[in-house]
């Protein structure tokens, strides 16, 4: 049986179902856990958690636990004061048009062509030179800078002959946007944007019949793909300029924190931080694309997979990752309360669960609406998300993008 009890009487032995709240504004990876210990019902309440659904079927019940019994250690207590939160980059004002779109437009049709030149120059033999995709890096960043939302929500459109290009673009977005959400160092940040510029450089030397291979690799196939790390990281070891910071994330962006990943199985702490941050700007990119042999995710279904892949991410990183792109990320297709349709097509800062949306479809009448923008968090608003779609079950639907994306000037 389920219930609803305060943290103030949560006791060792009893067994979490579930977390009041939305599952990034806690620390903990699972979202149902036992309690064992005094210092789980600590960290239970040191997380600024008020309540929790508790499963007396698997641990004790509230009524079973006798006041006289509760060491004072966990006895309730006040809430603790907040803790200070990391210095992070100012919340970004909200999109007033489309003018950093367009001018994203224009860096990321520069990037492309600077990628794929780099690319054929790999393949010819030539030495790489990551330090001449440095003014593009800056620019990307500057791009991020005027408006957070732009670049990234731009970058994850790309057809499947672009995706091995563009996809290291994006890639270096995602790594500039999480850098500053971490609280990075500019210069660092800088560094990390080139290294994920550069992170699948391995994959030009890949036999294109296997890189551009438009249905699953076999298992021998899969096993030429994932020589592409330490290849890439001896290519660029060859040039000159390459700093750590893109030798790392080239050769480790697929390990994993379980150690299941290659090329050389690191767990834990021996995966650096930031080839944690490009395992999970990589796959968030990857599987939001499409790609030769599969279509793209929808951006909030992709970011609820990734987090029940036990083992495969940094916790931590993935939460700074979620708060970056949102829990609903621009582009998203959501079903409303009222029994509509939306697309996501704008994020709120100040409340991941409440973004501004685009209303253009009736479920009940089996038809689009004339398209409405709509603040999830205005006070007269009495609509809420329900739940995320999968476009695919939706195939009347092709021209999503088009419903949040501001047109090419």
């Amino acid at each position: 049986m389920l219930k609803r009890i305060a943290v103030g009487q949560l006791v060792p032995g009893m067994y979490v179902d579930k977390v009041v709240g939305s599952w990034i504004d806690h620390p903990f990876w699972r979202s149902s856990f036992p309690v064992r210990t005094s210092a789980d019902v600590a960290k239970v309440r040191q997380a600024g958690i008020s309540e929790v659904w508790i499963d007396t079927a698997r641990g004790l019940d509230i009524a079973r636990v006798a006041v006289a019994a509760v060491p004072e250690s966990i006895a309730p207590a006040p809430p603790p004061a907040p803790a200070p939160s990391p210095a992070l980059p100012p919340a970004p004002p909200p999109r007033p048009d489309g003018k950093e779109i367009e001018r994203a437009r224009v860096i990321r049709e520069q990037a492309k062509q600077t990628v794929t030149s780099l690319f054929e120059q790999a393949r010819l033999g030539r030495a790489v030179d990551p330090s001449s995709c440095m003014p593009l890096v800056d620019e990307i960043s500057d791009s991020l800078a005027r408006d957070p939302g732009a670049f990234i929500n731009l970058s994850r459109l790309k057809t499947q002959d672009e995706y091995t290009y563009l996809h290291s673009v994006s890639v270096c977005a995602l790594m500039v946007g999480l850098a500053r959400r971490l609280g990075l160092p500019a210069a660092q940040v800088r560094d990390i944007g080139l290294a994920g510029m550069m992170h699948d450089i391995g994959k030009a030397l890949m036999p294109l019949d296997v890189l551009n291979k438009p249905d699953k690799l076999t298992a021998d196939e899969y096993a030429v793909m994932q020589t592409h790390p330490a290849r890439g990281a001896d290519l660029l070891r060859e040039g000159s300029g390459t700093g750590e910071t893109v030798l790392d994330v080239c050769l480790h962006h697929h390990e994993k924190i379980d150690g299941s990943g290659y090329p050389e199985g690191l767990a834990g702490d021996r995966i650096s931080l930031v080839a944690r941050m490009g395992a999970v700007c990589d796959v968030y990119d990857a599987i939001t694309s499409n790609r030769p042999y599969k279509a793209g995710w929808d951006p909030a279904e992709s970011l609820r997979r990734m987090a029940t892949w036990k083992g495969h991410f940094d916790p931590l990183v993935f939460q700074a990752f979620v708060k970056l792109v949102g829990i609903y990320p621009v582009g998203s297709l959501v079903r409303l309360k009222s029994q509509r349709l939306a697309v996501v097509s704008e994020q709120r800062a100040e409340s991941l669960l409440t973004p501004r949306v685009r209303v253009f479809y009736s479920i009940a009448a089996r038809q689009r609406i004339a398209p409405v923008y709509v603040d999830l968090a205005s006070a007269g608003c009495s609509d809420d998300i329900a739940g995320v779609e999968s476009p695919q079950q939706w195939p009347n639907l092709p021209d999503l993008d088009a419903l949040w994306l501001p047109p090419a000037a």
